[in-house]
């Protein structure tokens, strides 16, 4: 039997977090596509170990080539 506990994954402790701060089950699909969207630009980076240069540079990347609102991009900063 292994006696070590695993800390919960990323995804599953935003999760939580949303369901703790009562967000719509529409907000948190959403916001869990930004943050997996966030992640594999930057290569399967764990978002711990990034900061704001990473942040602007996705942002940048989102308003530059994909060419998203303004609104859009707030949404991607705000998951």
């Amino acid at each position: 039997m292994d006696t070590h506990i695993r800390p919960p994954k990323l995804m599953d402790r935003v999760k939580a977090t949303m369901r703790v701060k009562r967000y719509s089950p529409r907000t948190e699909k959403t916001y869990c596509y930004w943050i997996r969207y966030f992640i594999r630009f930057h290569g399967v980076r764990h978002p711990a170990s990034m900061g704001g240069s990473e942040v602007r540079a996705f942002l940048e990347q989102l308003a530059v080539e994909r060419q998203v609102a303004a609104a859009t991009q707030n949404q991607a900063l705000n998951a």
